[in-house]
């Protein structure tokens, strides 16, 4: 069973990887894997909170730094060293079938601590903005699943990882957004 389900995880991760390979996704999604690609989002978020919300919105950005360190710590130092996966990019099994598109780094690749994060930040902004804003749910689901994809298409993760990387995300974000509910000062 978990040997088929290994076959198929890296069928899949070569059907994206070279299967989907294109200039326009060469040039594109090493960029959007990219945390610097990203500050302007992220500063425009800070300053979004600050600016609208005073005082809550410090308890905002509070609460997504301590979800981004939650699902980083169980994503990257928990989990990542149990499970010990070896990345795609480190794989010499895959070494004559991959395209160097990005560095691959030494880490471990089950779950994806990018899709971790990502998936966390999205919940977590959807479940405090969508009443006031519904754009916030595809817009914040697109934007955590592109990542996601291009960790895939760059070869640093297989589809298994972005997958795990995203459900448990997602958790923590809910998880998160339900104790800011719960803390939030009434301003």
């Amino acid at each position: 069973m978990i040997e088929s389900l290994q076959q198929f995880d890296v069928e899949l991760f070569l059907k994206i990887h070279r299967g989907l390979a294109n200039p326009f996704f060469d040039w594109l999604l090493p960029l959007m894997r990219n945390r610097y690609f990203w500050a302007p989002l992220y500063l425009f978020i800070i300053i979004f909170c600050v600016k609208e919300y005073k005082k809550k919105g410090w308890y905002i950005i509070g609460m997504l730094l301590f979800t981004v360190a939650i699902g980083d710590l169980l994503s990257s130092r928990v989990i990542k060293p149990l499970v010990a996966r070896i990345r795609p990019c480190n794989d010499l099994s895959l070494a004559d079938e991959l395209i160097r598109r990005v560095p691959c780094g030494s880490g471990y690749s089950f779950p994806s601590a990018h899709a971790t994060n990502h998936f966390a930040i999205a919940l977590f902004l959807i479940f405090v903005f969508y009443d006031k804003w519904k754009p916030i749910l595809p817009i914040a689901l697109i934007w955590a699943f592109i990542i996601s994809f291009s960790q895939i298409y760059v070869g640093v993760h297989y589809p298994i990882d972005t997958m795990a990387g995203a459900i448990l995300g997602s958790s923590i974000g809910i998880a998160t957004s339900f104790i800011y509910k719960k803390i939030q000062p009434q301003v």
